[in-house]
C-alpha cells in the first residue's frame, strides 16, 4: 500500500509541536516563492480547481461538473493536470484509451468522463500552451489541482475543501496544510465536501461557500463497462469495498448508507493496483471507485464493479463562475 497521512496531523500533539518551527519556515519560504514568481498569462482564461491541504478533497468530480457547466454555457474547455503517478516525460496529450500507469489515474479518468482534450505535465504553463497548440478551439483551460502553481496565471480559483483533510490546521510538516487556512479568503468560491467547521468558514471570510455531495445509483463492471447493475441490487449483501483515494472511508460510508455490508480495503491515494490486491479468496463481489477502476480493468474479476458518482453542487455556484468568466471576457 502507498503511504497514508501521518496520524499526528490530526491533532496538535507532541510530534506536531516538535515540527511546528519547520512549519513556520515552510510558510515563510512559500510566501517568498509566491512573491517572486511572475504569473504567465495565457490567451484564454484559466480556472484553477485545487485545495490547500495534502490529500484528496473531491476535486475530480468538481472538474467533471465544471466541464458540464462550461459546455452548457457555450464554452469549449480543455483540462491540464500534473499526471500524478504517470511516467510520461514533459507534456503529453492523454488519449481516449490512455493507461493510468502512463498518464496518472485522475487524468485518464477525467479524459474518459469528460471527452475533453487533456494534457498532463509538471510545468503547468507549458502544459496549457501544449493544450492550446493541439486544440486551438479551446477557449477556457481548467487546471486540475493547481492552486499552488503560481507561475500559471488564473482568472478564477475554486477551492475544494474537505474538513477532515485539514487536520490540525497547521502547515507542513507539522500539519497537512500546503497553505494557511486564510488562503481561502483569496479564492473566488469554496466548495465544501461535507460539513465545515466554524473556523474554516470564518477563514473564507466573504468568499461564498457552496455545499457538494457525490451521488450515484448505477454500477459498471470493471472488466466490461457495458454490464451495469443498480446499486440497490447489493443492499443487504456483504461485499469487498476497495478504495485507493484520499478519503477511502467516505466511499465505505456511502456504500453502508445504501444498506450494503462492507468489508473495507483502504489503499493509499494513487495506489498502483495489482491482481493480488483483489485476490480475497472468496466469491464475494468487489466494489471500487471509478478512479481505482481505470487501473484494474486488465485484471479485475467478473464480479468487480465500479461506482461512478457525480457532483451535486449548491445553487449559485455555476452562475458565479460564468459571471466572472463573462466579466473577464468583456473587459479583456
Amino acid at each position: 500500500m502507498a503511504a497514508r497521512a501521518p496520524a499526528f496531523w490530526q491533532r496538535r500533539g507532541p510530534v506536531a509541536h516538535l515540527l511546528f518551527p519547520l512549519s513556520v519556515l515552510f510558510g515563510v519560504l512559500a510566501r517568498r516563492r509566491r512573491a517572486r514568481l511572475t504569473p504567465q498569462r495565457l490567451p484564454v482564461p484559466v480556472i484553477v480547481v485545487g485545495n490547500i491541504a495534502v490529500g484528496g478533497s473531491g476535486k475530480t468530480p468538481v472538474v467533471h461538473w465544471l466541464v458540464d457547466v462550461l459546455r452548457a454555457a457555450g464554452w469549449q474547455p480543455g483540462i491540464i493536470s500534473r499526471g500524478h503517478g504517470g511516467r510520461v516525460a514533459g507534456c503529453a496529450l492523454v488519449p481516449a484509451d490512455g493507461a493510468a500507469a502512463d498518464y496518472g489515474d485522475e487524468p485518464v479518468l477525467l479524459a474518459r468522463l469528460t471527452a475533453c482534450p487533456l494534457v498532463v505535465g509538471r510545468d503547468r504553463p507549458e502544459a496549457a500552451r501544449e493544450l492550446l497548440r493541439r486544440h486551438p478551439r479551446c477557449d477556457v483551460v481548467i487546471a486540475d489541482d493547481g492552486m499552488q502553481h503560481y507561475r500559471l496565471g488564473r482568472a478564477l480559483e475554486i477551492a475544494v475543501v474537505d474538513e477532515a483533510t485539514l487536520g490540525n490546521h497547521w502547515l507542513l510538516p507539522a500539519g497537512p496544510l500546503r497553505e494557511p487556512l486564510g488562503r481561502l479568503a483569496e479564492v473566488d468560491l469554496v466548495i465544501a465536501h461535507g460539513e465545515l467547521s466554524a473556523s474554516t468558514r470564518a477563514a473564507a471570510a466573504a468568499v461564498p461557500v457552496f455545499d457538494m455531495r457525490l451521488e450515484g445509483s448505477l454500477l459498471r463492471a470493471v472488466s466490461d463497462p457495458a454490464r451495469t447493475r443498480p446499486l440497490g441490487d447489493f443492499r443487504g449483501q456483504r461485499v469487498h469495498a476497495v478504495a485507493g483515494i484520499g478519503r477511502p472511508e467516505r466511499f465505505f460510508t456511502q456504500l453502508e448508507a445504501a444498506g450494503i455490508e462492507v468489508l473495507p480495503h483502504a489503499f493509499g491515494d494513487h495506489h498502483a493496483f495489482a491482481a493480488a490486491d483483489l485476490a480475497f479468496g472468496d466469491a464475494l463481489p468487489i466494489l471500487m471507485t471509478a478512479k481505482d477502476a481505470v487501473k484494474c480493468a486488465a485484471f479485475a474479476p467478473a464480479d468487480c464493479w465500479e461506482f461512478p458518482v457525480r457532483a451535486s453542487i449548491g445553487t449559485g455556484a455555476a452562475e458565479r463562475i460564468l459571471e466572472k468568466l463573462e466579466d473577464g471576457r468583456t473587459t479583456a
